[in-house]
């Protein structure tokens, strides 16, 4: 199976293609940036991270698109700017009927590293280790964009949509997972 993993932003705009299944060796496909620069009018901004998406659909045929689910923060301009950014990439996969997937942060870092709360240099290290990757992915965003790859093709039995799995095989990131999704469900409820 065949994951892009998208980090939305409106400067930089993390991507990550990763094969694999779940339970086995995951893959590095392509890691990359799309960006934009702060001058240009957003509309401007946001077609060009479009064009830069849609590129990425087209060179690398993903099964599925996982996308970070924005969450509130302090900054209103910077979560507009990255909720458009997400809406683009879910379109742009809808347009070509891939599946996509949501994954908040705190389930990614808990997939790749087994801590919900891991901070960005844990991620990118289990990221290199995960992938087996000569030096770390940069920037954080590229990085991101791999974890939610692989956050995606490791999600737990029972998940939305997960493949199915023998009871008791998941590693203890997976578990660690299902635990984050479930208080996620509950602070949601």
């Amino acid at each position: 199976m065949r994951v892009l993993g998208v980090d939305p932003g409106l400067t930089r705009c993390g991507l990550g293609v990763v094969d694999g299944l779940p339970g086995r060796k995951v893959r590095m496909v392509a890691v990359g940036v799309a960006t934009t620069t702060p001058d240009l009018d957003v509309d401007q901004r946001l077609l060009a991270v479009a064009a830069q998406i849609e590129d990425w659909l087209d060179e690398h045929a993903p099964d599925t698109v996982a996308v970070e689910r924005v969450f509130a923060q302090h900054n209103v301009r910077t979560v507009m700017g990255t909720a458009q950014v997400a809406g683009i990439a879910m379109l742009a996969a809808a347009r070509r009927r891939i599946p996509v997937a949501m994954h908040t942060p705190s389930e990614v870092k808990a997939a790749v590293t087994g801590n919900g709360r891991a901070d960005k240099p844990q991620v990118q290290s289990m990221v290199q280790r995960l992938l087996s990757l000569d030096e770390l992915p940069r920037p954080a965003d590229a990085a991101d964009a791999l974890a939610l790859a692989i956050c995606h093709l490791w999600r737990p039995a029972g998940a939305i949509g997960a493949p199915q799995r023998a009871p008791g095989s998941m590693t203890a990131a997976q578990r660690a997972w299902a635990a984050a999704e479930q208080a996620s469900r509950r602070v949601r409820a």
